[in-house]
């Protein structure tokens, strides 16, 4: 069989929680042959599911009651893994191995703090090659009061539109 591998990146926040997705390409799958193992980048367990069922017993502390499946979705192939109460410890690369179809998906989970980080590094990638410094500061301030003006005004627009409907 051929080893098909992927990565992807996902981005989350502190405190939230986030998808891990993991898909097989093979679509006919019967239950009690379902083998899939979630492992973290230090070969942790993350989650495993053996034989179509949740398989526990070996995970590791780390992820005890924050990581959940989706088994109604394991016929369609799907084996992706939700983890949450996400930490700063959580944002490293995560391994699924299929093993009927011998595929093997890599995951790079990302966090942030909030939402006004990802306005900051967004803004910070838009001047990336610009001139460093002073310049680079004042814009990502610019992005966030940009930001925070537009949550105003629409803010400011659903009162007034609340109060013409009283």
């Amino acid at each position: 069989m051929i080893k098909v591998s992927l990565q992807v990146t996902v981005e989350a926040v502190i405190g939230g929680s986030v998808v891990l997705p993991c898909s097989s390409t093979e679509h006919d799958h019967k239950l009690q042959d379902i083998d899939v193992h979630w492992r973290d980048n230090n070969d942790k367990i993350v989650y495993s599911i053996i034989e179509g069922k949740d398989s526990l017993a070996e995970q590791n502390p780390k992820y005890k009651n924050r990581a959940e499946t989706f088994p109604d979705e394991y016929l369609r192939g799907n084996f992706s893994i939700k983890l949450n109460n996400l930490t700063y410890t959580d944002a490293r690369k995560y391994i699924c191995y299929i093993t009927q179809s011998s595929e093997q998906k890599t995951v790079q989970l990302l966090i942030n703090n909030s939402t006004a980080e990802k306005v900051i590094k967004s803004t910070e990638h838009e001047n990336h090659g610009k001139d460093k410094g002073a310049n680079s500061v004042e814009t990502s301030w610019h992005g966030i009061v940009s930001h925070c003006i537009s949550c105003i005004i629409v803010y400011s627009g659903y009162n007034v539109f609340l109060h013409y409907l009283l």
